[in-house]
C-alpha cells in the first residue's frame, strides 16, 4: 500500500478532530498499516493552539481505550493542502473554511468525514463543546463508525 496521509479538521482541534485522529490511528495500527496510513488533526481556528484535547474528550476516549493525551491543538495551514491526501472536515462550516483556504488544484482532497460514515442521513459530527457528556459519546460513536468505513475505503482504493 502506498503511503496515504489524512488530516481531520474541526474548529478548535480539541474535541472532534483529535478524537478522529486518535480513533483512526488506533484502527490503522490494529490493521498493521501504521507505516502506510498517517494521520493528524487541526482546527480551522487558532483558539486552542498548543493545548491538549478537552478533558471531557480525553475522558470519553479513554473509557473506550483511546489515549489522546499526547495530542496538541494546531491550526490548519496552507502546507496541509499539499501534504495531505485527504482533508476531512467534521462539519459543513469547517468544510467551507477549508474550501476558502485550499488552493484550487487540491480541492478534490476536501471532504466531510461522515461521507464515509455509512449513514447518508448523518453528514456532520456535532460539536460537543457546549453540551454534556452524551455529546462526547455521540462523537465517538460517529467517529468510530466513519473511521472503520474510511479505513476500508483506503484499503480497497490503495491495495487493489
Amino acid at each position: 500500500m502506498r503511503q496515504v496521509k489524512v488530516l481531520f479538521v474541526c474548529t478548535g482541534n480539541i474535541c472532534r478532530s483529535p478524537t478522529a485522529e486518535g480513533v483512526f490511528k488506533h484502527l490503522v495500527e490494529a490493521a498493521g498499516l501504521a507505516g502506510s496510513v498517517l494521520s493528524d488533526s487541526a482546527g480551522t481556528h487558532g483558539y486552542h493552539v498548543g493545548e491538549p484535547p478537552d478533558p471531557r474528550t480525553q475522558q470519553a476516549a479513554s473509557r473506550r481505550g483511546y489515549d489522546l493525551s499526547a495530542l496538541r491543538a494546531r491550526q490548519v495551514n496552507r502546507r496541509d493542502f499539499d501534504e495531505f491526501d485527504y482533508v476531512l472536515a467534521m462539519d459543513e462550516a469547517n468544510l467551507l473554511v477549508l474550501q476558502r483556504l485550499c488552493p484550487p488544484q487540491h480541492a478534490s482532497r476536501l471532504k466531510l468525514f461522515l461521507e464515509f460514515g455509512g449513514d447518508p442521513a448523518v453528514r456532520e459530527v456535532p460539536d460537543p463543546y457546549y453540551g454534556g457528556a452524551q455529546g462526547f459519546e455521540r462523537v465517538l460513536d460517529l467517529v468510530e463508525q466513519a473511521s472503520k468505513h474510511f479505513l476500508e475505503y483506503l484499503k480497497d482504493k490503495y491495495t487493489n
